[in-house]
């Protein structure tokens, strides 16, 4: 500290974080930037030109604030689709090695470390070449951890194929204390099917095989959540969960926060809350048949129907629905979701399960109501009902839908549930424990800290 009380840079170590530019990655490490930022690390956040727009509300880009953001670009042209990954991810291949270079060697604070998102580990021998230390991100659960560090021994056991093909219908014990994990719930399920599923198997082999080489795998979940994942491997450092705790939530969409006063006028535990992230995609029937049930469970709720979630546009705002339900319906298109979970009018969460939301809830006590779309979000589902017994499953019909008394009735089970609702409070009280003084996050975060300013 200076004589004024501020955080001196110099010998305190200079971290850049790199994010993937989509609001799943880019969240919980602008926290975990906060948090370094605490412990005197000097934090460089760099994201591409088009979603540090959004950011670089949230970050002061000041001199003299520990957390400065950088902005490169990711090498599509203005006509370019940003919201197909695949050519937004062979683009970013393409030109970021360049930025990383330009920015490790002209950096005016010679950087001590380097924190990559995980979708971003193929930059990782620039920093190593340059004897940087080194921690890749991993923005998923302590099951697909040990699913990803495993996959060398699944082939060899004939369990998956080389393209990640199953080719046994058994169920694998990831973690000791967790569920057993069913091939269709391995991370690089893809609705789109098979040639989908090929791509993301290749792609989550590659990040594994990446974060072996890694100094350090940082995860957001705590120690005593899955104490064997751990294990897995000596590097491994769980630091959640990352809250924002009043400071930038890290979010590319502008939020709506008129929603947190028309919860105040909500009664305590009554309010449904409707969230599926920046991923999920509906049919227009399915999304129909959501505001039906939703109108037809006679409660308080707030959806966030965000114009990205069905494939096809959708008029809520404009429509009879909104009319019907307007005595006691918010719909939003997008909501400061943490400081949502943490109001006290929240009943429950209707949620996609990522692990971002799933880690927000947990931490506020909020049981889940769980409706995954792909990925990871079908192994949560699982911990989530099955193994933390912390929330129930929503089942589709023959046809794939998720009918309107479906959604209603789980709703009246879940809030029904008086066990459900005192495994969420015990959750809470365990991760909150963690990341106050002395606790397991905590600690992993001090060592992470103290490891960067060297």
């Amino acid at each position: 500290m200076d004589t004024d009380g501020r955080k001196v840079f110099g010998s305190h170590g200079h971290v850049l974080v790199m994010t993937y530019p989509l609001q799943g990655h880019a969240a919980p490490l602008i926290k975990l930037s906060h948090r370094l930022a605490e412990y005197g690390v000097k934090v460089s956040f760099v994201s591409t030109e088009f979603s540090s727009a959004t950011l670089s509300d949230e970050i002061p880009d000041s001199g003299e604030g520990m957390i400065r953001l950088v902005s490169v670009p990711d090498g599509l042209n203005p006509e370019d689709d940003r919201k197909d990954l695949h050519i937004l991810s062979e683009s970013i291949r393409k030109v970021m090695p360049a930025h990383l270079e330009d920015l490790l060697n002209k950096a005016s604070d010679k950087v001590t470390s380097v924190i990559l998102d995980s979708p971003l580990g193929f930059l990782i021998e620039i920093p190593k070449k340059l004897g940087i230390k080194t921690a890749i991100y991993l923005c998923s659960t302590p099951g697909c951890l040990a699913l990803g560090l495993n996959i060398s021994k699944l082939m060899e056991a004939k369990v998956i194929d080389t393209d990640g093909t199953p080719l046994k219908k058994e169920k694998i014990q990831v973690l000791p204390n967790l569920p057993a994990m069913s091939t269709a719930e391995f991370t690089w399920y893809h609705p789109q099917g098979t040639d989908a599923q090929k791509i993301m198997f290749a792609s989550i082999k590659e990040i594994f095989e990446w974060m072996i080489s890694s100094d350090w795998i940082i995860c957001n979940w705590f120690s005593e959540l899955a104490p064997s994942a751990s294990a897995l491997a000596a590097n491994i450092l769980p630091v959640g969960p990352l809250l924002a705790n009043g400071q930038s939530a890290g979010s590319l969409y502008s939020e709506d926060s008129s929603c947190l006063n028309w919860l105040d006028k909500q009664a305590p535990k009554s309010v449904i809350y409707v969230a599926f992230g920046s991923t999920s995609r509906f049919s227009l029937q399915q999304v129909e048949e959501l505001a039906l049930g939703l109108e037809l469970m006679n409660r308080p709720f707030l959806w966030v129907a965000w114009s990205g979630l069905a494939n096809g546009s959708f008029a809520l705002y404009s429509s009879d629905f909104s009319e019907r339900v307007a005595n006691r319906g918010k719909i939003v298109e997008w909501a400061p979701q943490e400081m949502v979970l943490a109001h006290p009018s929240i009943a429950c969460f209707v949620t996609h399960c990522g692990w971002n939301s799933t880690m927000e809830s947990l931490s506020m006590g909020v049981p889940f109501l769980c409706w995954p779309y792909f990925g990871d979000q079908l192994y949560t589902q699982t911990c989530i009902s099955d193994g933390w017994r912390i929330g129930l499953s929503l089942n589709a019909d023959e046809k794939g839908i998720i009918s309107r008394y479906e959604i209603k009735q789980k709703v009246e089970d879940l809030l029904s549930d008086d066990s459900i609702r005192a495994n969420s409070l015990k959750l809470k009280e365990m991760a909150r424990n963690s990341i106050s003084i002395g606790g397991s996050s905590t600690k992993n975060l001090e060592f992470l800290a103290s490891q960067m300013k060297q």
